[in-house]
C-alpha cells in the first residue's frame, strides 16, 4: 500500500530569502537546495518567479495581482449587465404584444 507524501509549504519570506541565498552565495542552486531541505528544482522556479517580477512574486493562493483582480470585477459586471439586458428584451417582447382581441369582458 502506497503512502500520500503531503507537499509541503514554504512562506514567502523563507522564499525570499532562499532566492537572496541562492543570488548573493557562490554556491549553486542544488547545494542550497539540499542545505534547506527543498526538493530538486524548486529554488530556480522561485529565482525565475522573483526575477520576472520581484514586487509582486510568491502571493500566495487566492492573492490576484491588481490587474487580474479588475479584470475579474469586470466580468463579474458584464455578467450582471447581459442578464439585466435579456430580462429587458423579455419584458420589451411581453408589453409590445397586440392585446388580445378575443377576451369576452
Amino acid at each position: 500500500m502506497k503512502t500520500k507524501k503531503h507537499r509541503r509549504r514554504y512562506d514567502t519570506d523563507f522564499k525570499r530569502e532562499a532566492v537572496n541565498l541562492c543570488k548573493s552565495s557562490d554556491r549553486s542552486c542544488r547545494q542550497i537546495e539540499k542545505e534547506l531541505g527543498i526538493g530538486n528544482g524548486i529554488l530556480k522556479r522561485w529565482v525565475r518567479e522573483f526575477d520576472a517580477d520581484p514586487r509582486n512574486s510568491f502571493r500566495g493562493n487566492g492573492k490576484m495581482l491588481p490587474t487580474e483582480a479588475e479584470y475579474k470585477k469586470i466580468q463579474r459586471e458584464l455578467t450582471h449587465v447581459k442578464k439585466e439586458r435579456d430580462i429587458l428584451k423579455k419584458a420589451v417582447a411581453i408589453f409590445s404584444r397586440e392585446p388580445n382581441r378575443y377576451i369576452c369582458s
